[in-house]
């Protein structure tokens, strides 16, 4: 396989020459053929021949041009660094520093240059820059074809920032097998619905909150089922598998997957979407995919979660690490999650290892509680957090969004809830209720601002309520 297979943007060349009047992007306005974007994007490359090595895309423009100047930067075998939006003015100024000290610094060994910096969520508040390069892309493109097979390699709706790691890679996806992609500037369910009626995308890559937006959408106006959708990719955040059957009546031809991952990772694990599947179970590795799972305190106890594959990421730019950031041991890499193997060969994720809560000397994972919540029919959000208890150690609290249209629950009939389904050290000491609730830029929840607003003001915390 020649050196320029492996590149990320390479099979635009194939496609302009194959498929020059097919749609590669469409964002609802000015659509562009795989010719017209193959042409843009070597005109903008050849303008950037005494540009640095490390260029930050601008996030000013709409989703279509940050996704043509992200093409034209990795087509000129420079690196693009993906900004978001939403950053204040001093993250900004930060990421743009840490990228202008790349200039000079060395590039990791790698059989395959660098071609994207993504940015994820850190402790100390500046997001961690996050390196990688083609080859763990082009893999991770390939497994997806050969897994999901025929319906992958339609048109992709990603209906996402340019910024979000899943998106970018749904985008390149589309562009990839050829399918081509449908962007959107700001997502918007009823847009994303009628995109998919159509016929425009047969493939949505999609975050839960999404999805979920989409059902409630479609539900209040009595939508038709929409037949035309072949396969829908969840992954961010954890999927609600009791609303799967929804999701199965409204798109009755869809394969429905969902798969973990991370940032640094690529793919790890996938599965069937299935209403039966236990909670903690996150599917099986793909097949270019090893774990390991290691530091267990125990034989039945989770351990550090393991990954060897071809798609792990370069390095954190700046070598930035904390308490957040993957763990490497040679060629194996661990985000931090704790979990397990069961006898099928499962993954079973217990939860991240910054997020476990002790308490009367034993282990929580405020995961599994969230899903035991999470399966309340009045419970849209949760979040489990560890309060400081002089008596336990921590204490488990619970906040709660309920969803639209649900009267609020009592305490009472909450935590009997739990006590039906977990053992007595796991039900959550108080409830509380937000009906704002925060989301990271990745559309996960912010656990670590509910947790803030706790601690600064444990009896009255802002924008939370308690419940009766």
């Amino acid at each position: 396989m020649s050196d320029l297979a492996e590149r990320v943007h390479a099979p635009l060349a194939r496609w302009a020459h194959e498929r020059g009047q097919a749609i590669a992007i469409d964002d609802g306005h000015s659509p562009l053929s795989f010719a017209a974007l193959h042409a843009a994007v070597q005109q903008a490359q050849a303008a950037l021949a005494d540009a640095p090595r490390h260029l930050l895309v601008d996030d000013r423009q709409p989703t279509a041009a940050q996704l043509v100047q992200f093409l034209s930067i990795v087509a000129s075998d420079r690196c693009a660094a993906v900004s978001d939006p939403d950053w204040t003015p001093a993250v900004r100024q930060a990421v743009q520093a840490l990228i202008g000290g790349l200039r000079d610094a060395p590039v990791p060994p790698s059989p395959t240059p660098p071609f994207y910096i993504g940015f994820t969520s850190g402790s100390t508040g500046v997001p961690k820059g996050f390196r990688r390069d083609h080859r763990s892309w082009t893999e991770s493109l390939r497994v997806c074809v050969d897994t999901f097979g025929q319906a992958v390699t339609g048109t992709v709706l990603a209906p996402g920032r340019v910024s979000h790691s899943l998106f970018l890679f749904g985008m390149a996806l589309g562009l990839w097998t050829g399918g081509g992609v449908v962007v959107q500037d700001r997502f918007s369910a009823p847009r994303c619905l009628q995109t998919l009626r159509e016929g425009r995308a047969t493939c949505l890559v999609v975050v839960p909150s999404q999805l979920l937006l989409m059902l409630e959408w479609a539900a209040h106006r009595q939508a038709a089922p929409i037949e035309a959708t072949r396969l829908i990719l969840i992954s961010g955040a954890r999927w609600m598998r009791e609303r799967t059957a929804e999701v199965r009546a409204l798109f009755p031809n869809a394969r429905v997957v969902e798969f973990y991952g991370a940032s640094e990772t690529s793919f790890i694990a996938w599965q069937d979407a299935a209403p039966d599947t236990p909670p903690e179970v996150v599917g099986r590795p793909f097949a270019n995919v090893q774990i390991d799972i290691r530091q267990r305190t125990g034989p039945q106890e989770p351990g550090l979660i393991f990954v060897r594959s071809p798609m792990l990421f370069m390095d954190y730019v700046g070598g930035q690490g904390d308490a957040t950031a993957a763990l490497r041991e040679g060629d194996w890499l661990s985000v931090r999650d704790m979990g397990q193997l069961d006898a099928q060969g499962r993954l079973c994720l217990a939860g991240r290892q910054n997020r476990m809560i002790v308490t009367q000397g034993k282990n929580l994972f405020p995961d599994e509680v969230e899903s035991v919540l999470l399966a309340h029919p009045a419970v849209a959000q949760a979040s489990v957090l560890g309060l400081p208890d002089a008596l336990r150690g921590q204490q488990p609290v619970a906040v709660l969004q309920w969803r639209a249209g649900q009267a609020p629950v009592p305490t009472a009939e909450l935590a009997a809830w739990c006590r039906q389904r977990l053992e007595a050290h796991k039900v959550p000491r108080r409830f509380w209720h937000c009906a704002d609730w925060p989301l990271t830029r990745s559309d996960k929840t912010d656990h670590g601002r509910l947790r803030e607003w706790l601690l600064a003001h444990p009896e009255t915390p802002p924008c939370l309520s308690p419940l009766p």
